[in-house]
């Protein structure tokens, strides 16, 4: 039996655990009251290297990340600045502002990315599978008509076409031409 090979050099990174940026001194993070400094969305938003984290956006009082180990091109995670775990603990004002952010990448990503649909959840508790249950973040996943190939059904593995980096620019750009409202 014949076998394809798919080449993915930029994986290796994922597998061997070396794929994060380097970790500045706590000292020169500009922590927030209340910060939990294992939680790696804390410290994205302590630190100001916001290309080198994946912070595609930062809100008065949300933050949205590129996902690091993505279900599908294009995944984010918005999430509040503040360290909560628990719906219940935001804000009103934390509450309408991570909304409007879901929204509005939902619209870019739409635009930039030509997605037909999108998985958007969020996941509480640990049992629900939430990866980090302190810190409460919304999963924005793009979907388009026949993104499970063979390689899912088949081989349980999923191809990212694009580099976290290409798309963080692409973001970024597509933030800059239309600013939040």
């Amino acid at each position: 039996m014949a076998h394809e090979q798919l080449w993915a050099p930029w994986r290796l990174g994922y597998i061997v655990g070396t794929d994060r940026p380097a970790e500045k001194p706590d000292e020169q993070l500009a922590w927030l009251d209340g910060a939990d400094r294992s939680c790696f969305l804390c410290r994205a938003i302590a630190d100001t290297a916001d290309r080198e984290n994946l912070v595609v956006a930062r809100g008065g009082a949300t933050m949205t990340i590129l996902n690091r180990y993505p279900y599908n091109n294009g995944h984010l995670l918005v999430a509040p600045q503040r360290h909560v775990g628990r719906i219940g603990e935001l804000t009103d004002a934390e509450h309408l502002e991570l909304q409007r952010d879901v929204a509005r990448f939902v619209a870019i990503l739409e635009r930039e990315m030509n997605a037909e649909g999108f998985n958007v959840g969020l996941n509480l508790g640990r049992v629900a599978g939430a990866g980090l249950p302190g810190h409460l973040h919304w999963h924005i996943v793009p979907r388009w008509n026949g993104d499970t190939n063979f390689m899912s059904s088949v081989d349980a593995v999923r191809v990212i076409p694009q580099a976290l980096d290409e798309l963080w620019q692409l973001l970024r750009a597509a933030i800059d031409e239309a600013p939040q409202k």
